[in-house]
């Protein structure tokens, strides 16, 4: 078997929590993380090289927003089959619709499927889950389908971890370095927010991104890398200054029992002795680091309380969900950055932005549908919320200015299975995934849908796992350009690119 990754082993995160949480700080965890994991940034071609100047470009403002979806999405219910061939019927041998070939208890009735007129076509139609149109009202009218069709969504077709590019002779000869532990939750999240799946983790690409950029944030009084949902591997570079920071829906997570030294009040008077310590020379480096990195966060949640004590810049309404509010603080927190349409100055000086935020309930080997309506049950529901959080987020920034300036993609552990498990579905491989935003090339599915033939050319095996022709270097790598790294730059980011350009380009949604 393969090994699994040491540096997120559970002991390891325990202690790094438990110091954490001695301290009253949440916010600190991410910036500890840095400290756990800078030995690991030596290891030989897996980590950040000096970047080049001409991997810094013009200093206008963008943000990168990573939506992950944390269990595993079954793709094959989000880009569905709308042709007769393609869907087929439950008598049929094969297709989408199939008992026997295809998704069995799990397929959506084709009345009901949001069918797709993209601008490049490969002989076959294709439909979107009916769920992926809803909004805030709660009818099936202006959600993800609607930005498809203005041109402010794509979709990327069989997108997923690949260490070379990978047939289906070559994957079952085993001929050439696959991805480790495949089909397993915690290392396909990490693989995935990497993009070096056949190395142990060191940094996440985001990290390794926003360690090659920011210079190009002046006077920045934050971290350009900021998560809405806790410690992840995509944020995680080697450099401290942007180590990932916490924040909450709610606003800054502050340290307890913090305050202003002014005066002579009991907190007053703990603030001053707490900022004293933090200032005094340690001969442990750990102690060193730990004070710093504490400092900092102190700072940076004072910073964010104030961003969050002013007026909402925007009337855009979010849902009332865990990922409706989490993008809701992104957009307030890009307005703090980017300024507002009505030319409001930057209160943070930076730049470039990188964002995660995460939803979950995605591993789903059952009761993903109702039996007596496949269009509803659990799987509807989370695509029903993504639909509203993520249309509300486009149109805010719209409402601030900066639709053009502001990208966010999805990511996930893996696809799942096209055959059913009864009224579920299996950990799979490669999946399929949308980019919203005002410069993405929208309208159109990229990359190459899979021939959905079950133990077909694209079938790992016999159950429907597809092995991906898109692999997440080359999806990043679109990302990564669009958001500033030049060429030149791109295998800092990305240390297994060439191993794919050298044969084909990558594909075009920016």
């Amino acid at each position: 078997m393969n090994p699994k990754n040491p540096p997120f082993d559970p002991a390891r995160r325990k202690f790094i929590g438990s110091c954490c949480s001695a301290v009253g700080a949440t916010g600190m965890l991410s910036t500890l993380a840095q400290l756990r994991l800078t030995g690991a940034l030596a290891s030989p071609g897996n980590g950040p090289v000096t970047p080049t100047v001409s991997g810094v470009v013009a200093p206008d403002y963008k943000a990168l927003v990573c939506l992950f979806f944390a269990g595993g999405n079954d793709a094959n219910n989000l880009l569905i089959p709308n042709d007769d061939v393609g869907y087929g019927s439950a008598a049929a041998a094969t297709g989408y619709a199939s008992v026997t070939g295809g998704r069995g208890a799990l397929a959506l009735p084709r009345t009901v499927l949001l069918g797709l007129n993209p601008k490049t076509s490969d002989g076959r139609a294709w439909a979107l889950h009916p769920a992926l149109n809803f909004d805030l009202a709660g009818t099936n009218t202006t959600g993800l389908k609607s930005l498809f069709d203005s041109g402010k969504m794509a979709l990327l077709a069989n997108v997923g971890t690949l260490a070379v590019p990978t047939t289906k002779a070559q994957y079952q000869a085993r001929s050439v370095p696959l991805p480790l532990q495949l089909f397993s939750h915690n290392d396909q999240q990490v693989e995935w927010q990497s993009s070096i799946p056949d190395k142990p983790f060191s940094t996440g690409w985001g990290g390794r991104t926003a360690d090659l950029l920011d210079a190009m944030n002046s006077n920045n009084s934050i971290s350009m890398s900021i998560t809405l949902n806790g410690q992840n591997a995509f944020q995680v570079g080697s450099s401290t200054k942007v180590a990932q920071y916490a924040v909450s829906t709610t606003g800054a997570i502050n340290l307890s029992g913090s305050a202003s030294p002014v005066g002579t009040s009991f907190q007053n008077i703990r603030t001053k002795a707490q900022n004293d310590l933090f200032a005094a020379q340690n001969k442990n480096l750990f102690e060193t680091a730990f004070a710093g990195l504490t400092s900092n966060a102190v700072s940076d949640s004072a910073l964010v309380a104030n961003i969050f004590a002013g007026a909402v810049p925007f009337t855009t309404p979010f849902p009332n969900t865990s990922l409706g509010q989490q993008l809701r603080t992104i957009a307030r927190l890009i307005a703090a950055a980017a300024g507002t349409a009505s030319a409001a100055p930057s209160l943070t000086g930076l730049k470039r932005q990188v964002f995660f935020a995460r939803i979950g309930g995605f591993d789903l080997h059952d009761a993903q549908v109702n039996a007596n309506d496949t269009a509803t049950g659990a799987h509807a529901n989370i695509f029903a919320d993504i639909s509203r959080s993520l249309s509300a987020f486009y149109n805010a920034t719209v409402e601030l200015g900066v639709a053009n300036q502001v990208t966010t993609f999805t990511a996930s552990d893996f696809g799942r299975t096209f055959n059913t498990n009864g009224d579920g579905s299996d950990h799979g491989w490669g999946s399929h995934h949308f980019i919203v935003g005002g410069a993405v090339k929208g309208g159109d599915i990229y990359g190459r849908m899979p021939n959905l033939t079950r133990s077909g050319p694209d079938d790992s095996g016999s159950r429907g796992n597809w092995i991906p022709t898109t692999s997440v270097d080359e999806y990043s790598a679109t990302l990564a350009n669009w958001f500033g790294v030049s060429p030149t730059n791109l295998p800092t980011v990305l240390p297994n690119i060439r191993r794919f350009t050298d044969s084909r380009a990558l594909p075009a949604f920016l």
